[in-house]
């Protein structure tokens, strides 16, 4: 992938051109190590669950099992809270709801609205998911790989990014 941009003005902080460009490396790579990360996340659960003999949902079905936990939500609070996009999780909702991994209710406010929760089977998946992520967690720290400050200074760095863009979003466009 080949940009060409002039990241030497003032919107770059006066930054020299070959820093520039330097930085320009770093960031493309970054994004395309967070979009690995997502896929490879999405296979880490695929695999578990074949493993476990969990067929019938789809890694992006159990990780929106795994956001809902035990709360009572809309397809729209889902979406706000940056989980899913918008067609994306009316179609899931509505297959985990007609699998039994869900139960679904009518708001008695906005007839419009429904809320969901976690039935007992889709409780199963979340516990699934959760325990899987337990076992990454220790074993991140168990090898070396992550330490407590590690996984705090990526998350702050990511954080930072996502206000940008979503500050990029709201304000620019």
């Amino acid at each position: 992938m080949s940009i060409h941009t002039d990241l030497d003005g003032p919107e770059n902080g006066g930054m020299s051109s070959a820093r520039s460009a330097a930085f320009m490396a770093s960031y493309l790579d970054s994004l395309t190590l967070v979009e690995r990360l997502h896929r490879l996340l999405l296979d880490v659960i695929k695999d578990e669950f074949e493993r476990v003999g969990i067929l019938e949902i789809n890694p992006v079905q159990a990780l929106l099992l795994f956001n809902v936990g035990d709360n009572e939500v809309t397809a729209g609070e889902l979406k706000t809270r940056g989980y899913y996009q918008g067609s994306n999780v009316s179609y899931n909702l509505k297959k985990l709801v007609d699998m039994g991994y869900m139960h679904h209710q009518r708001s008695e406010i906005d007839r419009r609205s429904v809320r969901v929760r976690l039935s007992e089977k889709g409780r199963g998946v979340r516990d699934v998911v959760a325990k899987l992520f337990a076992t990454h967690a220790s074993g991140l720290v168990a090898r070396g790989v992550l330490d407590q400050n590690g996984i705090d200074d990526i998350t702050t760095a990511l954080r930072r990014v996502e206000r940008y863009w979503t500050e990029q979003i709201r304000y620019i466009y």
